[in-house]
């Protein structure tokens, strides 16, 4: 049997060079796939990039947000056939094939409904992506970084970086920069939450696929991603991070969380922490 595979990248007023990159890794490295550009930009600047063989271009002016434009190329993909579907950021891009062995680890593990691969800065360290639950307090500290002691502490815990950098695990956080879906397991899950214009809209889709299936980290490859934190940078972005925080927390609970407790502890049992 031949896997259909697709991947989507969103865009919004990208450097055509740093775009160029991503794409052509992907052509590079993959003979078969077919990439959907969602073009949130006001202009159709962008659509040049839609000149290479196996690029679809929609634009989409309206900015329904991150996750709302990601569902226009996972509905095609679907309807198109595709068995494998992977969510990319416009910054993110590899110099070896990653999206074969990921695809072919997901085909022989049925049980896999999301999974990443290990994410690496420009100068090869690692961004610790895969995560537990949050809670309020974890987006707190997360922000204010102190008092150092305690906050030392708790993102070791919270961002699992005690775990042996090459193991795969099955975390119930994984972050959407580079996310392998299974499609079968999206249709039974849902797509993406509109509600959520742009952050936190992969974390309530893992917490959701994670309840049925398992959400991997596979750090047996590896892509680069440029680590923007926007949100620390630009009161906008800022402000939309906070609404979309409300979103989450009211939708899945504040302080009162009991599956998250269970969903976490259940984590941390497949290693000492």
């Amino acid at each position: 049997m031949v896997n259909k595979i697709t991947c989507c990248i969103v865009l919004f007023e990208n450097n055509i060079d740093i775009l160029n990159k991503t794409i052509d890794s992907l052509l590079n490295n993959c003979l078969n796939i077919k990439i959907y550009l969602v073009d949130n930009s006001r202009t159709k600047r962008l659509m040049s990039l839609s000149n290479k063989s196996r690029i679809d271009y929609i634009h989409n002016p309206s900015n329904p947000g991150f996750g709302a434009a990601h569902n226009i190329a996972i509905t095609r993909a679907i309807k198109a056939g595709s068995n494998y579907h992977f969510v990319i950021n416009p910054d993110a891009y590899f110099e070896e094939d990653v999206i074969t062995p990921m695809v072919d680890f997901m085909f022989k593990h049925k049980e896999i409904g999301m999974m990443m691969p290990k994410i690496l800065n420009e100068d090869g360290t690692v961004q610790n992506l895969p995560k537990l639950l949050p809670s309020p307090y974890s987006i707190l500290m997360r922000k204010l970084k102190r008092p150092e002691s305690i906050y030392n502490k708790f993102i070791n815990r919270y961002e699992l970086r005690s775990v042996p950098e090459d193991v795969i695990y099955d975390s119930p956080i994984l972050s959407g920069c580079f996310t392998l879906l299974n499609l079968e397991a999206i249709q039974e899950v849902g797509m993406y939450d509109d509600k959520f214009f742009m952050y936190f809209e992969d974390w309530d889709l893992s917490r959701r696929m994670h309840t049925k299936y398992k959400t991997m980290y596979f750090p047996l490859v590896s892509v680069y991603h440029g680590y923007e934190s926007g949100a620390n940078k630009n009161s906008k972005l800022f402000k939309i991070f906070i609404n979309s925080a409300v979103t989450y927390f009211n939708k899945w609970g504040w302080f009162f969380d009991s599956d998250r407790v269970k969903i976490n502890k259940k984590a941390l049992a497949q290693f000492t922490i």
